[in-house]
């Protein structure tokens, strides 16, 4: 890729300071409640996972964890600055990241985090696994971990009530009350996380073929992989059906992900293209979060797509902002509607919380969009007028038009 082959240069002055004074809309956060103990932040939490190889960016000593404590907590500590913000600690976190409004992913909502400055998307994977899931669980132990997480999570939303008999049943009386409960209450997006669990291979499939496997194994039995990747296909086709009916965007993790039993090729967001094709599903918003890396290209050639969009959530975090502007300048000059800040602000560890992640992805950010505009600029691609439009679309305005914020 020739836009990344060659070095990006430093980011024009003038321009840094224009971008500086954007506030941005995050695309993909997962934001902790001021208050102890939360655990809502993520259905599949990554400490669950057995240990893996940490990417430098990550480690509890990297240089960016400390220059966002130093720039957070100066003269103080995280735990009196937490006391003394009480539940207006989040918004605070928003506030020194240059952060307007975050799209939280959780589980549910918290007191400390509300609109109008986070923006809820709840989690829909539980819904498309609704039967046995223990031949799944046995691939590894992060799925293992994962899929016992899902199933209480299912559990939570079926409310105690037993699993219906009927697929028919289940999508009425579960998988549709579900989605049109968390869009009435505030929900702009669904997420999943199915590439922890699976492939994003999510083929169209007949309800008649999802119905024979939902009613053989709905009360009892363990069904074989293939068959139960026609129910899951079904399911989330069903889903981002109704979601494009309800006004809601499906976002979808598209990135090598945690851990050392990710499958990276099945994350592959080419896997996505049936979906957008399909001509059923045009109404519904399908946003790849995390920009697809390693890949890049791929995911680029996916924008024309007119229900297609990306993020670049996490690879400001992980990745190196010079190496991130050479693939944000080649989307820049494809389709810049289609691409939206964000910066998958996470509690990684005790060091590396949600807030300096925050932090750290949105310094990160704003330098690797500058320095691919001011790429543009030098080689005569844009004016200066033009080069802080396309910084106003991505950090805030192409997110705004999509959630109609």
């Amino acid at each position: 890729m020739a836009g990344c082959a060659r070095e990006q240069p430093a980011v024009d002055p003038e321009l840094a300071r224009e971008i500086a004074g954007i506030k941005a809309i995050d695309n993909h956060a997962h934001p902790v409640l001021a208050a102890a103990g939360d655990r809502e932040f993520d259905a599949l939490p990554v400490d669950s996972m057995e240990e893996s190889s940490e990417p430098v960016a990550l480690r509890p000593d990297a240089a960016g964890t400390k220059a966002a404590a130093a720039a957070l907590y100066a003269g103080t500590s995280k735990a009196d600055t937490i006391r003394q913000k009480g539940d207006g600690y989040p918004a605070w976190v928003l506030d020194e990241a240059g952060i307007d409004i975050m799209l939280a992913n959780r589980v549910a909502m918290g007191e400390s985090v509300q609109p109008p400055r986070f923006r809820w998307v709840p989690y829909a994977d539980a819904l498309i696994f609704p039967l046995d899931n223990s031949r799944l669980a046995m691939r590894n132990s992060d799925r293992r971990a994962f899929f016992a997480l899902e199933d209480r999570l299912r559990a939570r939303y079926l409310g105690g009530a037993p699993l219906p008999a009927t697929l028919a049943g289940y999508t009425a009386q579960v998988v549709l009350p579900v989605l049109e409960r968390q869009r009435q209450g505030g929900a702009v997006a669904e997420k999943f996380e199915a590439s922890y669990l699976r492939d994003l291979s999510f083929a169209a499939v007949d309800e008649a073929a999802a119905e024979r496997v939902y009613r053989q194994y709905a009360r009892k039995g363990v069904p074989a992989d293939g068959e139960y990747k026609l129910l899951q296909d079904f399911l989330f086709r069903y889903i981002a059906l109704e979601c494009g009916r309800l006004g809601m965007a499906v976002h979808l993790h598209t990135m090598a992900g945690a851990g050392g039993y990710f499958d990276v090729a099945g994350a592959n967001p080419l896997n996505l293209e049936p979906l957008f094709d399909d001509p059923t599903l045009r109404r519904t918003k399908f946003v790849m979060v995390h920009g697809g890396w390693p890949f890049v290209e791929e995911i680029g050639a996916l924008l024309t797509k007119p229900n297609a969009y990306l993020d670049i959530s996490a690879q400001t975090l992980v990745l190196p902002p010079a190496r991130i502007a050479g693939w944000l300048r080649e989307w820049l000059a494809y389709v810049p509607e289609k691409v939206m800040f964000a910066t998958d602000a996470y509690p990684y560890s005790a060091q590396l919380g949600w807030e300096e992640s925050a932090w750290v992805a949105a310094r990160n950010g704003r330098e690797a969009l500058g320095r691919a505009l001011t790429a543009m600029l030098r080689d005569g691609e844009i004016t200066h007028q033009r080069a802080v439009e396309l910084a106003r679309m991505v950090l805030r305005e192409n997110a705004k038009k999509l959630y109609g914020l």
